[in-house]
C-alpha cells in the first residue's frame, strides 16, 4: 500500500528546493522595488507574491537521486587508506631488525604497488571488490603476515620446515608474492582506462597521419651535377714529385 509523507516533511523539502531558493529571491527583489517607492501601492503584497509565484514556476524542479553509488564514500575510504599505509611502514620501519633483507625488499615492491593503486583513488573508488582487498591487503593480510614472522626466533624462522615443506622464511616470501601479483592484477585494471585513451589517440593519430606526405626519413640528396669535388689544400711545404 503506498503511502505519502506527512505534510512537514513535504514542507520542509520544499523550503529547501531550487523553487522556493529562486522564487525568494525574486520576491524580495520585489519587496524592495516597490514597498520603499510605493509604485504598487496597497497592492504590493499581490506583486510580491506575483513574482514570487512566477520565478518558482520558471525554475526547474530539482532533480531526481534515488541511486546512491557510495562513490563518495569510497572515494573517502581510498583516502583515507594512505594513512593507514604511512603508518605500516613506519610500524615496519621500527621493527626492520627482525626482517631479513629479502622480506624488506619483497615489502618495499608491496609498498610501493599500494601507493601506485591509492595515486589513482578517483579510479579506485568505481570498484568496491578492488578496493576491498586494497584495504584489507593494507589493514590485515600485510601487517599479519609481517608480524607473526618478526615474533619467530630467527633461527627457527630459517631452519624449521613445517608440513607444508617450507620454513617460515620461505612462506612469508611466497604470501609476500601473491599480495605482489593481485596488486599487479589490481593495478592493470586501475590503469585500464589509460591505456584505452592511450589506444584511442593512436588510432587518432594513424588516421590523421595515414594519408600524409610529409618524409621524415632525412634531407634529399642534392643532384649529382651540383657536388663539386674539392681538391684537398696543397701544402706548400711539401716537395714536389721528382722529375721523370
Amino acid at each position: 500500500m503506498a503511502t505519502s509523507r506527512p505534510w512537514w516533511q513535504r514542507a520542509g523539502a520544499y523550503l529547501g528546493s531550487n523553487r522556493n531558493i529562486v522564487g525568494s529571491v525574486a520576491g524580495l527583489a520585489a519587496l524592495g522595488a516597490t514597498v520603499p517607492t510605493g509604485v504598487a501601492g496597497p497592492l504590493w503584497p499581490v506583486v510580491v507574491g506575483g513574482v514570487y509565484g512566477i520565478a518558482a514556476l520558471v525554475t526547474p524542479r530539482d532533480k531526481v537521486q534515488l541511486v546512491d553509488s557510495g562513490y563518495t564514500a569510497a572515494l573517502a575510504r581510498a583516502e583515507n587508506l594512505r594513512a593507514d599505509l604511512d603508518r605500516l611502514g613506519e610500524r615496519v620501519r621500527r621493527h626492520e631488525r627482525r626482517l631479513p633483507d629479502d622480506v624488506l625488499a619483497a615489502y618495499d615492491r608491496v609498498e610501493a604497488s599500494l601507493r601506485e593503486i591509492l595515486a589513482r583513488a578517483e579510479e579506485l573508488a568505481t570498484s568496491p571488490d578492488h578496493l576491498f582487498v586494497v584495504g584489507r591487503t593494507i589493514n590485515d593480510y600485510l601487517p599479519t603476515s609481517l608480524e607473526t614472522y618478526a615474533n619467530l626466533p630467527r633461527s627457527f624462522a630459517l631452519g624449521h620446515r613445517g608440513d607444508n615443506q617450507r620454513t617460515a622464511h620461505e612462506e612469508l616470501l611466497s604470501q609476500l608474492a601473491l599480495l605482489e601479483r593481485e596488486l599487479g592484477e589490481i593495478a592493470t585494471a586501475v590503469y585500464a582506462g589509460d591505456v584505452a585513451r592511450l589506444n584511442a589517440q593512436g588510432r587518432f593519430l594513424e588516421d590523421k597521419f595515414a594519408d600524409s606526405s610529409l618524409d621524415l626519413g632525412g634531407l634529399p640528396t642534392p643532384p649529382q651535377d651540383t657536388v663539386r669535388r674539392q681538391d684537398p689544400p696543397q701544402d706548400p711545404d711539401r716537395l714536389a714529385p721528382p722529375s721523370p
